[in-house]
């Protein structure tokens, strides 16, 4: 039995540009962190070959020291590992592979395959079809000549491509890179290790997508994930096991707050996150002043729990009460000003409509105590 790790899109050097700095330099580095978690486990796990299916880098221009430090992250595992470009890091006449090779950075037992030709090991005894992307965009199956590659016989056929498998990713996806549906039976494979779609997926009996072993972005579609793969032999089927790998858990929610006991809910919610949860949440609806107060203690509490919490309350308005505009004393001049603001979140403006109102009502709301305490 061959027992391989499949996995893909590293996208080391990944920049996370919508997020605050400090927050985009830990999941940047985190992607280091599971790449050197990758290599234990095979370790661990007695794994013959490690297969990496393309965008190990994220752009072609990272730093040198990037490039060191990845393959230091792989050191864990002394196996073979077997990379192919992708569109991210396509394998150019002048690349970060062929700078990678210039100063040192890539290990004896590190195959970068950059040709569409077999590759034969000997241990494990396997015949590797690799489909390396030599440019960002294609428009031809690369993986084509799969079928008529010829491999010593008696060795399990492998191939390791990068790129969108036509009808069976969401539409709009299969533009470019493709590749052919029932490939792995076309082209006498026993396994078809995929790379470029960032979730686990399986296509078919023999042919699945790793996604990226560290989420990267706020999309449910099984991501943090690498694939386990035990082939018993030529022709057998192969049997694949999702191992999670992940260290954060993204989470994409919108919710709509309607009652009080909604932001009653979605403030426990909040709570729960901790360091492992990186959250985008947008608010929809309309609450009053104690609800509006409730939910920006709440996220700023969760802002210092969480890995990060990006609030998005463009879509929420915010609308006191009688009894909040009474509480806070706004007479005359100041009565009207806060009229004004509610009536604004209507507006071309409503966010600095609705800010202002949020801030307004905090300030008076300081003074009464304030006030209350001096007496």
């Amino acid at each position: 039995m061959i027992k391989l790790l499949h996995t893909a899109d590293w996208q080391i050097g990944k920049l996370f540009g919508q997020f605050e700095p400090d927050e985009a330099t830990l999941l940047a580095e985190a992607r280091f962190t599971t790449v050197a978690h990758l290599a234990k486990f095979a370790s661990a796990e007695g794994v013959d070959l490690i297969l990496v299916a393309g965008d190990v880098f994220d752009a072609q221009g990272v730093a040198d020291k990037t490039i060191h430090r990845l393959f230091n992250a792989m050191a864990g595992f002394a196996g073979p590992w077997v990379m192919i470009p992708g569109n991210h890091d396509a394998g150019l006449a002048e690349s970060v592979w062929t700078r990678a090779e210039r100063i040192g950075a890539i290990p004896a037992n590190v195959t970068v395959c950059l040709k569409a030709e077999p590759l034969i090991l000997a241990r494990p005894a396997v015949a590797l079809l690799p489909a390396p992307l030599t440019q960002r965009i294609t428009y031809t199956d690369l993986t084509e000549w799969f079928a008529g590659a010829d491999t010593p016989a008696g060795l399990p056929r492998i191939g390791l491509a990068h790129g969108s498998v036509q009808g069976i990713l969401a539409e709009g996806i299969d533009s470019s890179n493709p590749i052919a549906a029932g490939r792995a039976e076309q082209g006498r494979l026993d396994y078809l290790a995929l790379g470029d779609w960032h979730g686990t997926k399986q296509v078919d009996a023999r042919c699945w997508y790793a996604g990226t072993p560290e989420t990267d972005r706020f999309r449910a579609n099984e991501s943090g994930q690498a694939l386990l793969v035990e082939l018993d032999g030529p022709g057998a089927l192969p049997r694949v096991t999702p191992i999670t790998t992940g260290q954060f858990r993204w989470h994409d929610q919108s919710v709509a707050l309607h009652v009080s006991s909604d932001v009653d809910q979605l403030v426990e919610r909040i709570a729960a996150f901790g360091p492992a949860d990186v959250v985008q949440l947008s608010l929809s609806g309309h609450t009053d002043l104690a609800g509006h107060r409730c939910l920006a203690d709440a996220i700023g509490k969760a802002r210092g729990r969480a890995r990060s919490l990006l609030a998005d309350l463009s879509a929420l308005r915010l609308e006191p009460t009688d009894d909040d505009i009474a509480a806070l004393h706004a007479d005359g001049y100041l009565g009207d000003v806060i009229a004004e603001l509610q009536a604004g979140q209507d507006g071309p403006d409503a966010d600095v409509a609705r800010d202002a109102l949020a801030l307004l009502a905090g300030i008076l709301d300081e003074q009464r105590a304030s006030a209350g305490a001096a007496r």
